[in-house]
């Protein structure tokens, strides 16, 4: 059976199969989540990424791009592109949808487990309890879909503060 749990940690050192990068579009790994993925991983990270763009074009939200994660313990790194939050009715749904989209391509690629930091919550703007909760609920609906995996999903806040926006969501039983 699958698992969620939330954790303070750090993305480029911890030991799952795969690590989630809060990507942008372009795969340019310039700031935030995607420099610290880049920077730990060496170079491979963002040449594979230039050459996954390269031959798919730009990553779309709810899509996923796959690289390996270089110098990490992590095997590989699924790039997703969350939204930029607007304040609309999309913004959950577009989030949502890139949750999915990395769970299934670790999935699909084989990963026991996998780390999530709070997608779109940084410079893409989304309020931090509302992404933490449409996270957990995103991962919460692709278990509840998925009844025979046992993937173990992590979802890591780089500090305290965030791993306790998670773990609220977590222990708020209330759908979005």
């Amino acid at each position: 059976m699958a698992t969620i749990e939330a954790r303070t940690d750090d993305l480029t050192t911890i030991e799952v199969d795969a690590v989630v990068n809060a990507a942008n579009e372009r795969l340019q790994h310039g700031g935030g989540v995607a420099a610290a993925l880049a920077d730990a991983g060496g170079p491979e990270v963002q040449a594979e990424s230039d050459a996954w763009v390269g031959e798919h074009g730009q990553v779309d939200i709810g899509e996923a791009a796959v690289t390996t994660a270089g110098n990490m313990p992590a095997d590989m790194v699924v790039h997703v592109v969350g939204p930029r939050y607007a304040g609309d009715g999309e913004d959950a749904r577009k989030l949502a949808s890139s949750v999915t989209a990395a769970l299934d391509a670790g999935a699909d690629r084989g990963a026991a487990s996998i780390a999530l930091p709070a997608i779109s919550a940084g410079i893409f703007g989304y309020p931090m309890a509302d992404a933490t909760r449409v996270i957990v609920n995103a991962c919460r609906s692709w278990v509840s879909a998925h009844p025979d995996s046992d993937l173990d999903i992590v979802l890591v806040g780089v500090t305290d503060h965030v791993t306790g926006a998670f773990q609220t969501a977590l222990d708020d039983d209330r759908p979005i």
